[in-house]
């Protein structure tokens, strides 16, 4: 069954880049994925810019309005994502527990629906 993990962290709180944690902390990432394609679950998966490049739309008695950055009122953003093919969701949550930003933010598992 597909699972999508989606990556949600403080921003400011996440190793920066040229801080000694950055290089380990992006190598977490590196050896994440090569392990769930190594396993043969990794489907799909990419990191986001930054939330302030977010544009949000929403339509309203049949007109478009944009918002600059994402909608929530949080300080968790939206990071990247995984759509990863697990046996079931323990597998799921054991494999988001394994990505770097868990230890920083949040992940967020949820089963993909499957239409037939």
């Amino acid at each position: 069954m597909q699972y999508m993990l989606v990556i949600y962290s403080n921003e400011a709180a996440d190793p920066q880049p040229g801080t000694a944690e950055f290089g380990p902390f992006m190598a977490g990432y590196q050896a994440f994925t090569e392990r769930m394609k190594k396993e043969g679950k990794l489907v799909s998966g990419d990191a986001l810019q930054s939330g302030s490049t977010a544009t949000t739309v929403s339509v309203r008695n049949g007109k478009t309005q944009t918002m600059d950055g994402p909608f929530a009122e949080t300080k968790e953003t939206l990071g990247g994502y995984y759509l990863l093919d697990c046996k079931d969701l323990d597998d799921a949550l054991a494999c988001a527990a394994m990505i770097p930003t868990a230890s920083y933010g949040r992940i967020e598992v949820r089963p993909v629906v499957v239409w037939e």
